[in-house]
């Protein structure tokens, strides 16, 4: 089922979210509807805080990003209950979107590589390590768990000068091809 994404403005968004046990209710349906939100909203990762539940899970697919990185093809993952334990490498910057701020772009540096622990769609354990790309689209995507965005990691300058737009979709005010919930 395709899930309405919660935009800019909306509580849930700025909520730290919750570890979540195997048996919670309707789990696979869950990550299915994720799939198939991202999927449909034309995202390359999609947070569970974004389509209004507080738990701490994303799903990323990479593969539209194959041109930039040939390692992209098969990069797709869900994580829950992810937790990143370790940040390293130099701060690069990068452009960065998001399907709960519609129509912005910001530059935005983030360290280079990361270390993160989750559960798998299996309920396996992993800890892994992801540099580049890959964990550029993680730090995104696991911040949402965190309550943030990544207009919170631009400049005061430049949050002001796109204060305008982010009113806007506060109030509904967008174009989107995609199933929305506004704040309102």
């Amino acid at each position: 089922m395709i899930l309405p994404v919660f935009l800019y403005g909306s509580p849930v968004l700025r909520r730290v979210s919750v570890d979540i046990d195997k048996k919670y209710e309707g789990l696979q349906k869950f990550m299915d509807d994720l799939w198939e939100t991202m999927y449909k909203s034309d995202g390359l990762g999609l947070a569970a805080p974004q389509v209004g539940k507080s738990i701490r899970m994303f799903v990323i697919d990479a593969a539209p990003l194959v041109e930039d990185d040939a390692a992209l093809k098969d990069f797709k993952k869900i994580f829950i209950n992810a937790h990143i334990t370790e940040r390293t490498g130099d701060e690069w910057a990068f452009t960065e979107g998001c399907l709960s701020i519609p129509a912005i772009r910001e530059e935005v540096y983030r360290p280079s590589k990361i270390r993160i622990e989750y559960y798998n769609e299996n309920w396996e354990f992993c800890d892994q390590y992801f540099e580049g790309i890959p964990a550029r689209i993680i730090q995104h995507e696991y911040d949402h768990l965190e309550g943030l965005m990544f207009i919170d990691k631009i400049s005061p300058i430049r949050r002001r000068l796109i204060m305008g737009k982010l009113t806007a979709i506060t109030k509904g005010k967008v174009d989107v091809s995609y199933k929305v919930k506004n704040a309102r």
